[in-house]
């Protein structure tokens, strides 16, 4: 052979063997990459080529299957979904998924190896969809969504033994199976909600972090007894009213002026929602001990999951004293989730104790067989059962004598903490209305809630938690334990 012919053999043979590894390592290191590619068409031919899993709640299904004539052979319906839709989320054949129904979406379609035969894994075949049972109390759920109606806001019901959602409203809602399909009426569906400005995807008890107000003083009173600032809630504070910001001319002043807050001992300022008494008291206690308690219940950490994520709730550390004081009534730059608040009451009903939120109970095969079962995980100590113990009897003092007096149910033990957030440019937007609470029957068997009112419809001087958040706390509170 001449040498330019052999030059050309081995280039040719070159060219084959990097064609050979190319295709091999395709097939080999990249299948799974390709095969699961959203933009892969096959990825939703067989996501939606039978039916899929259900997500349960009451261990009944909220979520079915309905067979199309088109190439995506079933599509996904829902029951309720606007009363279940910021537990399950959605799964699209055009938008995709999210919350539970993307978490799972691998389980509820039947590709999780977990749910496959010995025999399906041989012939890689696709099992039944499995099912996602939830922690959802469908009182809990109806009670709140009620309760809510017309209004912007979200609430958040926790068992403070276990951390299990019982539940978890956000208006106003979506319904999912508008545009669960592929034609043109869900298109215009999805476009609807896009442009709806009271963005109703938006899960609200989750993912919508808003100045908690004076919510918030119930974790800068347990910041002051867990450090010693003061020995119980019955002991007078040191606080003037009013009070001057630190190192400024301008004076705080409490909403109720004629409210008996000088000096006043904590549960008295709790009863009162004393500005002056808290402002001080963080200022006190400067911003690194007030984060180092708001961080116990939750605060500052971006991987709160149910599994369903939840935003960030802030306490800013980089604060002046005359900010730290008025981060300490809720104010400057604290951002809490209406899932946070719920979890500062929820410890406190649990002596200190605080339970990871928890919105998934277990996953089964789709013949029932359980996979996944979800124990419940201790997020950490908040405070001593002591300090517990102190802030409950208090916030029982307010729903007794104070702001929150209409969150009371006869035969149960309640307490709570009114809020009324300020926001916008020289506070001049809407205020938000918000809640927490604990209630307890006589077997011992609590509940923990906190609603958030965005939008009250209601005159800027009529808003406020005992009013418009209350009534909501106080319906799932009975429908949990009534």
């Amino acid at each position: 052979m001449n040498k330019p012919l052999r030059r050309v053999s081995v280039f040719c043979l070159a060219l084959i063997l990097a064609l050979m590894g190319w295709v091999t390592w395709l097939q080999a290191a990249k299948a799974d990459t390709y095969k699961d590619d959203p933009k892969n068409p096959r990825v939703a031919i067989g996501k939606y080529a039978a039916p899929l899993g259900n997500i349960l709640v009451d261990g009944k299904p909220v979520t079915g299957s309905q067979a199309t004539s088109e190439q995506l052979k079933y599509k996904r319906t829902y029951q309720q979904g606007s009363l279940y839709a910021p537990v399950t989320g959605f799964s699209s054949q055009i938008f995709g998924s999210n919350q539970l129904e993307n978490l799972y979406g691998d389980v509820l379609d039947g590709s999780d190896s977990r749910l496959q035969s010995p025999a399906d894994a041989l012939t890689r075949k696709r099992a039944k969809g499995g099912d996602v049972a939830t922690t959802i109390d469908s009182a809990v759920q109806k009670a709140g969504y009620r309760a809510l109606g017309g209004k912007t806001g979200a609430a958040v019901a926790l068992d403070p033994g276990t951390g299990r959602i019982l539940g978890m409203v956000s208006t106003p809602s979506y319904d999912p199976g508008k545009f669960a399909g592929s034609d043109s009426s869900d298109q215009k569906a999805w476009q609807a909600m896009s442009r709806d400005d009271g963005k109703p995807e938006l899960n609200r008890a989750l993912r919508q972090p808003l100045p908690p107000g004076s919510t918030f003083k119930l974790v800068v009173a347990a910041a002051a007894l867990e450090n010693g600032l003061y020995s119980s809630v019955d002991e007078q504070t040191d606080s003037p009213d009013p009070y001057k910001l630190p190192h400024t001319s301008t004076e705080l002043k409490n909403e109720n002026t004629a409210a008996p807050c000088k000096d006043a001992t904590i549960r008295t300022a709790l009863q009162y929602s004393c500005n002056t008494v808290f402002a001080k008291m963080a200022a006190d206690l400067g911003p690194h001990k007030v984060a180092a308690q708001a961080e116990k219940f939750g605060f500052n950490d971006d991987e709160v999951d149910t599994p369903v994520r939840a935003a960030k709730s802030v306490y800013p550390t980089d604060m002046d004293a005359a900010q730290t004081a008025l981060s300490g009534i809720g104010q400057f730059n604290d951002q809490a989730t209406p899932m946070q608040m719920a979890m500062v009451s929820s410890a406190i009903a649990n002596g200190g104790e605080l339970k990871n939120p928890q919105l998934v109970n277990k996953v089964t095969d789709g013949g029932g067989n359980t996979v996944e079962e979800n124990d419940p995980k201790t997020y950490g100590t908040a405070m001593s059962a002591r300090t517990a113990e102190q802030l409950r009897s208090a916030m029982g003092t307010v729903v007794d004598k104070g702001t929150g007096s209409n969150a009371k149910i006869d035969g149960l033990t309640v307490g709570g903490k009114t809020g009324t957030a300020q926001h916008g440019v020289d506070n001049s937007g809407t205020p938000y209305a918000w809640f927490v609470s604990y209630a307890q029957d006589g077997d011992g068997h609590q509940v923990a809630v906190a609603v958030m009112v965005e939008d009250g419809h209601a005159a800027r001087n009529e808003i406020s938690g005992n009013g418009l958040a209350a009534p909501i706390a106080r319906a799932m509170m009975k429908a949990a334990l009534g």
